[in-house]
């Protein structure tokens, strides 16, 4: 067993100013030594994470940042990365002392609240300094639910993990579906899992396993073959399946091997609505129409794998768009959280299905794209798109 990816952990962020004790609060709340501590300003540079299971919020993961008034040339690059958290963020802990709210505050109040972040205002140190009840209801008065601790002394630590259940986003605790409310308990699915340079050697690639744990737990029936096997899968079945989901780079191949009253989509596509707003990346692959001679396209991966020869994002996309536009098309791609914050110049965000990454950081990728008049779809939709079975490919969900 593996634990729980990243991407289906609640992230919660740290956010305060150099030395308020951001680092000594997680290591107190976690009861462990996840961050560095000292009584040096700066001390946490870069953001560090610490995955743990936080009853009764369950798997979490804590996410420690620079102080957001980091000074110099070098401290511009902190703010960057920690700022770069904000899009990632379920919940945001804002540290302070007492009597120390200020414009650097402010900022990082205006940033989560607009990105619709709940947020708990941590007072440390108490044991030194306690707020006082005009700015704790003055702030909570502006939607923030603020408590005192010491991280210290460990005093009402206990109330910063309960702050966080009450705070915890509703969603979090629905049920989310990846195929499972698509198909009913006891049919069988197809899924098509081709074994190339990119797959893992002896294992699967996580959407793939996050949709078969899915069908098992909704007890369906996740059947597995290899592109070479459909037929013969399909041969010796009595009935056939209630639907089939394949890889995306094998869309082309597999739909002329299942007939067309079999439902039919990939993972990708079940990632793009897992993880995304797929109603919205349908609009973006909608604009592949009207790519032009020239235009510049921004293929953006959440993880940072190292590219094989044949890879999707770097070749077999960009030529499956430049053979449909009929016209050379630039490319510019980036991995990771090096999602670009000016997107005037692209004519289109190619997005991959984001299973490494959490949904929140999607939906803020798409917002941007969004704000910016600049379409933006996923993998899978792209390369149903170019190939003229898109509504094919969107049929188990009906076309939003």
């Amino acid at each position: 067993m593996q634990s729980t990816p990243k991407s289906l952990r609640l992230q919660i962020g740290f956010f305060g100013r150099r030395n308020v004790g951001k680092s000594s609060l997680i290591n107190a709340i976690t009861q462990q030594q996840v961050s560095i501590v000292s009584d040096q300003p700066g001390t946490t540079t870069d953001p560090s994470e610490k995955a743990m299971e936080l009853l009764p919020l369950g798997p979490v993961l804590f996410i420690d940042t620079a102080g957001m008034d980091d000074e110099g040339e070098l401290g511009q690059l902190r703010r960057q990365r920690s700022d770069s958290i904000l899009e990632r963020v379920d919940l945001g802990i804002l540290v302070i002392e007492a009597n120390s709210w200020g414009p650097f505050e402010e900022d990082l109040l205006e940033k989560l609240q607009k990105r619709d972040v709940p947020i708990l205002v941590v007072v440390n140190k108490i044991d030194l300094n306690a707020p006082s009840e005009d700015f704790i209801q003055k702030t909570e008065s502006r939607g923030c639910k603020v408590i005192g601790c010491s991280a210290t002394t460990n005093r009402s630590v206990a109330d910063v993990r309960v702050a966080l259940l009450n705070i915890a986003p509703a969603s979090h605790f629905e049920t989310k579906h990846l195929v499972s409310d698509l198909v009913e308990p006891g049919q069988m699915v197809l899924l098509v899992v081709p074994i190339d340079s990119q797959a893992p050697k002896g294992r699967l690639i996580l959407p793939q396993v996050m949709t078969i744990r899915d069908l098992l737990d909704n007890g369906s029936i996740p059947l597995v073959c290899q592109l070479d096997y459909i037929t013969t899968t399909l041969n010796n079945l009595q009935q056939p399946p209630a639907m089939v989901i394949t890889d995306s780079q094998a869309f082309n191949e597999v739909s002329k091997k299942i007939p067309d009253t079999i439902p039919m989509t990939s993972f990708s596509i079940l990632m793009a609505r897992h993880q995304g707003d797929l109603s919205e990346l349908i609009e973006g692959a909608d604009s592949i129409s009207k790519l032009k001679a020239g235009d510049s396209i921004l293929m953006a991966e959440a993880c940072s794998h190292h590219p094989t020869g044949e890879d999707i994002g770097r070749v077999k996309i960009p030529a499956l768009l430049s053979k449909f536009a009929d016209s050379q098309l630039n490319f510019v791609h980036t991995s990771g959280r090096d999602f670009p914050n000016d997107l005037s110049p692209y004519s289109l965000v190619v997005h991959c299905g984001n299973c490494t990454g959490n949904r929140r950081e999607m939906l803020n990728r798409i917002y941007r794209c969004k704000e910016a008049g600049v379409p933006i779809t996923n993998y899978g939709l792209t390369i149903a798109y170019s190939l003229g079975i898109f509504e094919r490919a969107l049929r188990p969900f009906g076309r939003l």
